[in-house]
This record gives structure tokens, C-alpha cells and sequence, in this order.
């Protein structure tokens, strides 16, 4: 059941000081922002209005997001800064003697209302802040980034350990409930960590000969992980197929952990074969298709992406692109699977910016990457009159002659300034790795990172105007 509200305020701020009782300008200047009906909303869909507990109210949920994306806090860090600073908790209208949401509490209800609850709350603060006039359209910027997925770096013989691992705990919590004792099941993680720390030794070697010892050796030994997880594979199927049988005679709390280990383990054996596959290609002297490949076994939706970075050339996660104007204000933003080409995405975006605001940008910049003739007459067709976009592959010489006029080259210029927007998002609001698995909980968590983002943005232009 939806609360959106706390009920009414305890003695104690009758009692305390009225220094203790003030906020920090710019907690003050966003909770006068979001103490608006609008932004509870979103949440309606997602809960009934007469079943079930009341959640907790969805003015303090906003409030313990916006600080936790705004000074990059864990839950648990969240729930402890907060229930320490009486002014962080007036600000998230939690009473001073009262008790705070659990962490896991926040978890769930983040991950129950999905990226539909967050989209709307963007849109809503960006219509209140149109209508405050607080949203300058002149000229907009765009550039695409990776959000990093919470994973280390995928190899196939950490993937195939891992999944031998992953699949033995999970046959243990099958048993541990009293399902499928009797199913033969041999435990190979020992094994699989001994071959996976020989390849550190095999690496250390020197010299071409050495390299291509070492190598054979690493492909010799990767053949064995795979063989290793296969046979682990088919253990598991068989105490999967016993457990599903043990499973209606089950009641209680104990059919409920084993129905949640039987769906979790036919999910990591379906992921091992697929990681297997993988090996096997680059055993053969293949390479996986980039677009399909598996590089976690707990966030299957992450993807590598080849940004031409010198210090990271093959990054793992989803690619997020992000539009914003002169005053920094991030007017949209996408997150998508894989490493989808940039140049379809831009017209798309400012029509729907163009939705947002009433009124098309007057100019829009971007990179190299988006330089195709066709993006140029899309964006034209929308109502944009200028369009600051370097063309891929050797310009005629009209189109050089036109990008070498001053004006394009101060937008290409003023366009860099994207790079520095989105560095600010990845350091200060948690946009450099997604703590959430999935492509929705990637988008997600870039939502909350944007919200709180475009919070402190628009509550300060609003002051300094007002």
C-alpha cells in the first residue's frame, strides 16, 4: 500500500534549537523542489491502495536517493549518515526519535518499480523546471560514454571457475533443504582453482619462445576448465531434475529457499554452457560474436565495448548517451545494450527534448561519430537550425569550407564541454559503474544518478533567478 507522506512532524522540533532545525541552501533549495505531488506519481502504478503494508512514505524514498546518488553513499552508508545528522534527517522528513528504512528496504523498492518510475520522475522534474523557465534550449551537446557493469574483468578460465564454484554452492543449499540427497555430485572447485592460479606462474615467463609455451599451456589448461565445468554441468542437471520432483512435497519456508536455488541454479548452468561455447570458439582459433557474448554469470545483459581509450580500449557494460545545454542541465539520456552506432540515436533524442521543452534546440553539436549526412537533414527536419557536426571520412571541399567557418568551429569547441559533463557524472553521482545487474537496473541506476544530478542543477539556477 502507497504512503506518500510522513504524518505529523514529533515534539522534538518544538524543543530543539532552531539552528539544529536548518537545513544546509542547497538541501533546503531541493526539498522545496520535490515537496510536489507530482513526483509521487510515478510510484501509483506499482502499489495498490488498500492491500497489503504501507511502504514507507515516498517523500522520504526520494530524499534518501537524491543524498545517496549525490555524495556517492552505499545503502547501508545511506541509513547510517542519516540516522547520525539531524539535518539530513529533517530533510528526508524521518522524525528524530523514529526509526530509518532498513537498507534492503530501499533495495527492493528500487528494483520493484524499475526504470518506468525513474524515466517518469526525469520527466517530471524536467516539465516543473520548463515551467519555471529555468531550461535554456539555444544549443545543446551530445556524447556517448560506458557504464561500467559491476563485474571484473571477464576471462573465459575465471568465468568457467567461477561457474564450477557457483553451481557446487548452489547443489549445497539444494541439499541443505533435504532435496536430492541420494543424487551423485562431485565437488570440482578445489580443481578448478589449481588450474586457474597455474596460469599466473605460466604468464611470468619471458621471451617469444617462452610466450608461445606459455600460451599453449594456458589454451591446454583452459580445454580443462571447460571439460571440468561441462562435468559439473552434468551433475547438476541431474540433482535439478530430482529436486523439482522433491519440490511439491516441500512446505513452508524450506520449499520456498529451494524453488528460489532450483530457479537460480538452471539459470547458472544455462550461462555455463553458454560461457563453454565461448571457450571452446577461442580454443578452435574463433573469436566470440561481441554482440551475444556472455561476460558474467550475474549480469548477462552486460556487453564489451571498444571506445578507443588508451587506458581501457575494451570496456564492460552498457552505453549511455547523454544530451545536455549551456547551463549543464542533462535534457536526456538513453542506456542501452552493447555498442549500438551513435549517429541513429541523435534525432530520436531531440524530438524528444523538442517534447519535453515546447520547442526544438536552436543548435546541436556533437562528435565525429555522429558526422552522417543523414543525421544532419533529420535533425533539420525536427526544427534545428544549426547543426555542428564533423563529418566521418575525407570532407568534400564545400563541407570543409563549411566546417571551417567560426561559428561551427566554437559549437565543435563548445561541444567538448560534454566530455567534462560526463566526467562530473561518472565522479560526483555514481554514473562510472552500475551497482545494479541487468540493462534495467543499469538504467536505473543512471535514472537516480541524473535526478539528483539535474536537482542540484535546477534548484540552483531557480534561486539564482528567482
Amino acid at each position: 500500500m502507497l504512503r506518500t507522506r510522513n504524518g505529523q512532524p514529533s515534539l522534538w522540533e518544538s524543543v530543539l534549537p532552531e539552528i539544529c532545525l536548518r537545513l544546509p541552501a542547497e538541501l533546503e533549495r531541493v526539498d522545496a523542489w520535490l515537496d510536489d505531488d507530482r513526483f509521487f506519481a510515478p510510484f501509483v502504478p506499482h502499489f495498490s491502495a488498500r492491500i497489503g503494508r504501507p511502504s514507507i512514505p515516498m517523500e522520504t524514498y526520494l530524499r534518501l536517493m537524491f543524498l545517496k546518488h549525490r555524495y556517492r553513499l552505499g545503502y547501508e552508508s545511506l541509513c547510517a549518515e542519516v540516522s547520525d545528522s539531524i539535518s539530513w534527517r529533517r530533510f528526508c522528513r524521518i522524525d528524530i526519535d523514529a526509526r530509518l528504512p532498513h537498507p534492503t528496504t530501499l533495495m527492493k523498492l528500487t528494483t520493484r518499480c524499475g526504470d518506468q518510475a525513474i524515466t517518469a520522475l526525469n520527466e517530471q522534474l524536467l516539465a516543473k523546471a520548463v515551467e519555471a523557465r529555468v531550461v535554456k534550449t539555444g544549443k545543446v551537446r551530445a556524447d556517448t560514454t560506458v557504464v561500467s557493469a559491476n563485474v571484473d574483468y571477464p576471462t573465459d578460465t575465471g568465468l568457467l571457475a567461477r561457474s564450477v564454484s557457483r553451481m557446487t554452492r548452489l547443489v549445497d543449499r539444494i541439499r541443505a533443504v533435504g532435496a536430492a540427497p541420494r543424487t551423485p555430485f562431485r565437488d570440482r572447485t578445489r580443481a578448478a582453482g589449481r588450474r586457474v592460479r597455474s596460469i599466473a606462474a605460466h604468464l611470468r615467463l619471458r621471451g617469444a619462445e617462452a610466450r608461445e609455451q606459455a600460451q599453449t599451456t594456458v589454451a591446454r589448461i583452459t580445454a580443462e576448465l571447460a571439460g571440468l565445468a561441462q562435468r559439473t554441468a552434468v551433475d547438476a542437471r541431474a540433482v535439478l531434475r530430482n529436486s523439482r520432483r522433491t519440490l511439491p512435497r516441500m512446505t513452508g519456508q524450506a520449499k520456498g529457499r529451494l524453488r528460489r536455488a532450483i530457479t537460480e541454479l538452471a539459470t547458472v548452468i544455462e550461462r555455463t554452457d553458454r560461457v563453454i561455447i565461448q571457450a571452446r570458439i577461442r580454443l578452435a582459433g574463433g573469436k566470440p560474436d561481441s554482440a551475444t557474448r556472455l561476460v558474467s554469470l550475474h549480469d548477462p545483459d552486460a556487453r564489451p565495448i571498444a571506445k578507443g581509450r588508451l587506458s581501457r580500449p575494451i570496456e564492460f557494460g552498457y552505453k549511455a548517451q547523454i544530451i545536455d545545454n549551456a547551463d549543464g542541465i542533462v535534457l536526456d539520456h538513453t542506456v542501452e545494450q552493447g555498442n549500438p552506432p551513435d549517429a541513429p540515436q541523435l534525432a530520436p533524442a531531440v524530438e524528444r527534448i523538442t517534447h519535453r521543452t515546447g520547442r526544438p534546440p536552436r543548435a546541436v553539436a556533437a562528435d565525429r561519430g555522429y558526422g552522417e549526412a543523414g543525421v544532419e537533414q533529420d535533425l533539420h527536419d525536427t526544427g534545428v537550425t544549426t547543426v555542428a557536426i564533423p563529418r566521418k571520412g575525407r570532407p568534400s571541399t564545400s563541407r570543409q569550407t563549411h566546417e571551417r567557418q567560426p561559428g561551427f568551429r566554437r559549437l565543435v569547441k563548445w561541444r567538448t564541454g560534454c566530455e567534462g559533463r560526463i566526467s562530473h557524472l561518472k565522479h560526483r553521482y555514481q554514473l562510472d559503474r552500475t551497482r545494479l545487474d541487468g540493462l534495467t537496473g543499469a538504467r536505473i541506476w543512471c535514472g537516480y544518478g541524473v535526478l539528483a544530478h539535474n536537482l542540484t542543477k535546477i534548484t540552483a539556477l531557480a534561486a539564482a533567478t528567482a
